[in-house]
């Protein structure tokens, strides 16, 4: 959430935090407005602001790190969350949040398709319709095939592309779609 998300829920304005966090206001209206980067804060103004508005010092920065885990990780766990939520928890979990779009906003578009691959394979082994809300992104296709990690190494290995050839025939449509090799999501350990 961003500090105005934070503000607005805690129904408090710029002027009533910088009096309660002893924030200067100039300051809270900069951060507000982007002028200065929150995580640019010294840890003192972070932690009278976070505690102001009765929220952690990670929630106030949440949306302004961006550690990005390597894409076989990020499939990896969005696989054992399909796992352990099951599939109508996870569609249900993943629409509500949003994070597809803020993914896609973030630029992050492996990640974001795939987690719409995801969700667009559950809907139809579930019988369930798809999401409208994500019609614009069905028509985005990444300009190179990413295959799983031991694919790329088998072909490396063997010095044939024989192995991603072969991955093709096996992917599941609403991966291939976005240009995403992917044939089994359910073996997860």
């Amino acid at each position: 959430m961003t500090i105005n998300d934070l503000l607005a829920q805690a129904n408090m304005t710029k002027y009533k935090l910088s009096k309660v966090s002893r924030v200067s206001f100039t300051t809270i209206s900069e951060i507000t407005t982007g002028k200065i980067k929150i995580k640019n804060c010294t840890g003192e103004t972070l932690y009278r602001l976070a505690k102001a508005l009765d929220v952690t010092v990670e929630d106030l920065l949440a949306d302004s790190i961006e550690y990005r885990q390597s894409f076989d990780t990020f499939k990896s766990n969005v696989c054992h969350m399909v796992k352990d939520k099951g599939d109508i928890d996870f569609i249900i979990d993943t629409l509500e949040s949003g994070t597809i779009r803020k993914l896609y906003k973030r630029k992050w578009y492996p990640e974001s398709l795939y987690l719409l691959a995801m969700v667009d394979y559950l809907s139809r082994e579930n019988d369930l319709p798809l999401c409208n809300d994500y019609s614009d992104l069905r028509t985005t296709r990444l300009r190179e095939a990413i295959y799983p990690s031991s694919i790329v190494a088998m072909s490396a290995f063997n010095h044939s592309e024989q192995p991603k050839q072969d991955s093709h025939a096996q992917t599941i449509p609403e991966f291939m779609r976005f240009n995403i090799v992917e044939s089994d999501v359910r073996n997860v350990y």
